[in-house]
Order: structure tokens, then C-alpha cells, then sequence
């Protein structure tokens, strides 16, 4: 079960200035230089110099909170415990393969993925189904970029991601809580919406291996666990994909999954949410925020049925 969280010390969390100034340091440096001034941190060609238009100017999550408490169940289930047990996972050499009802299917190499298209940061709104959110600096580009590489065909209905389930690397899988390996989909037009990223970074560095290394799904106004980790097989399908929690607790976890307060979860409600770092809860926005973006996607549609 999941502790309560304690928020970070102020020593804890990065200050925005220093954070500003590091951010600098990458966007003037050359990628070599970044990569001595700070480990792990992305080439500066690929950061653009302003923000996305679809970026939150809402007050970001420190780096610390944002890797220190996970949902990341291959490696334990309380907050805490990715984390810790996360430095097993082999984020190099990795490859991911893109493939089912396209012309062209492809396997690419996360560096070649780190040069497919310019990497913008994303500060995005993350809601949990359990009630937590954090906003957080996202560096990746569009899905649609990757799924154009291999020409989707008409019947591309569905978009199917399949992660690493290796029990080497991953103490969790052990544990019987989900179906391995953990899958999740998208409709099509869902997948191709210009706000579905593929992260391969956050606050400028490479994605900590908690957090999803060395590629992971962002999908903003749906809840966090339709956000796939550590991602190594991307299927183009006919038909709606089975779904890790949809398949583990139907009554619990829909396939859609949008961020919707006026549906509550069975154990608990949906109407408000704890920003991490906060002590006083706020309202849920519909869609986490992002319905004048989105809404149009699901018209009609019975959003308490298609939960």
C-alpha cells in the first residue's frame, strides 16, 4: 500500500533560479560542454530556447519531488521504493520497435529516437487516479512524429505500447499485482494529438530511470498510469488493446481513463487533487486542464460509460 507522502525540506527542493541558470548553461553550451558541466544532460541543439505554446506557466514540481515519489510498480508499489531499487534498470543499449498496421514498420535506437525530431521541454499537468498531482518539465516530442516514420494504414485504429518486463532488472515483476508486461493503448486520433509526447527527458536531463527511462508515454489529461514506462514495442492495431489495469480491476480502471471529476473512482473521489508539495487540496479540472484542447475528441460520447 502507498505511505503518506511528506513534503521535502525547503534545503530539498531546487530553487527556481538555480534551475534557470542550469537551464541556461544547456541552451547556450554545446552538447559536449553541457554534458561536463551537467552528467546526464540532453545535447543543447535539441532544447528550444521558449517555452512550448502548450506548456503550464503553473509553478513546476522540484526535480527532487518529481523523482523521488513514483508510480513505476516494477519496482515496488509504495512511493518511495523506485526510487531506490529503480538503479538496476539498463536504460543503454535499448531499441524500440514500431510495428503492426503500417507500411513501413521500424525498429529505432533510443539515440536515434533522441534525433528524430526537435526535442522541445513540455511543462505539463500530471494527475494520479489516487488523488496526488505534480507539473512537470517534460523534454521529448510528439508521438505523431514517430508514428508518421512508419506510415499508419486505414486500419490503424488503435495504438498498443508494450514495456519492459525483465525480472533481472525489475524486482517488481516478481509480484503478481499486474499482468506482465504492463500495456497500455490509445485510439488513434488520441495517439496523433499534438499534446501525446514521448518523453525521453525531464528539467533538461535524460529521464531518471524512475521516472520511465530511457522513453515513456505522456498523455496530460488522462490519469498517470495511462503513461507508459520504459517503453520498448509500439503496435499500430485494429482493434481496442487490452490494457494492464483495465485488465487487472475493469470496474476501476476504464480503458480512456480521461481525468474527469465528475466520475469518481470506486474507493474515492475524483473531485479534488493534492499538488505534492502543497498541505491544502484543490479542484480537479476537467480533462486535468486540457479540455479546450481535447473535449472535441470524445463528442457525444458518454464519458461515464467510457470512463
Amino acid at each position: 500500500m502507498s505511505r503518506l507522502f511528506t513534503p521535502p525540506a525547503a534545503s530539498q527542493i531546487t530553487p527556481e533560479a538555480i534551475y534557470l541558470n542550469r537551464r541556461q548553461l544547456i541552451l547556450g553550451a554545446s552538447g559536449l560542454a553541457a554534458a561536463a558541466v551537467w552528467p546526464g544532460a540532453i545535447a543543447a541543439p535539441a532544447l528550444s530556447g521558449k517555452a512550448s505554446r502548450y506548456s503550464t506557466t503553473e509553478t513546476r514540481n522540484s526535480y527532487e519531488q518529481i523523482t523521488s515519489y513514483n508510480n513505476y510498480y516494477e519496482f515496488g508499489t509504495d512511493k518511495d521504493e523506485p526510487a531506490k531499487n529503480a538503479h538496476t534498470l539498463k536504460p543503454r543499449p535499448w531499441t524500440v520497435g514500431v510495428e503492426g498496421e503500417c507500411e513501413s514498420p521500424k525498429t529505432f535506437d533510443i539515440e536515434k529516437l533522441l534525433k528524430l525530431a526537435p526535442l522541445e521541454e513540455r511543462v505539463y499537468r500530471l494527475r494520479c487516479v489516487e488523488g496526488w498531482s505534480m507539473v512537470i518539465p517534460w523534454v521529448g516530442f510528439e508521438l505523431g512524429a514517430l508514428l508518421r516514420q512508419v506510415k499508419p494504414t486505414s486500419k490503424a485504429k488503435f495504438v498498443e505500447f508494450t514495456t519492459l518486463a525483465d525480472a533481472e532488472q525489475m524486482p517488481g515483476i516478481s509480484s503478481r499485482v499486474l499482468d506482465w508486461p504492463y500495456t497500455e493503448g490509445l485510439r488513434i486520433d488520441e495517439a496523433m494529438h499534438p499534446l501525446t509526447l514521448l518523453a525521453l527527458g525531464l528539467y533538461g536531463k535524460l529521464l531518471p530511470n524512475q521516472n520511465g527511462a530511457p522513453i515513456r508515454l505522456v498523455v496530460p489529461w488522462k490519469y498517470g498510469f495511462k503513461s507508459a514506462k520504459s517503453i520498448v514495442r509500439i503496435r499500430l492495431v485494429e482493434k481496442q488493446p487490452a490494457t494492464a489495469w483495465n485488465k487487472a480491476a475493469p470496474q476501476e480502471y476504464g480503458f480512456y481513463s480521461n481525468v474527469n471529476p465528475a466520475v469518481d473512482h470506486p474507493r474515492w473521489s475524483q473531485a479534488n487533487e493534492r499538488r505534492i508539495g502543497e498541505f491544502l487540496r484543490r479542484k480537479t479540472l476537467p480533462y486535468n486542464g486540457y479540455g479546450e484542447l481535447v473535449a472535441s475528441l470524445y463528442r457525444g460520447m458518454d464519458l461515464k460509460r467510457f470512463y
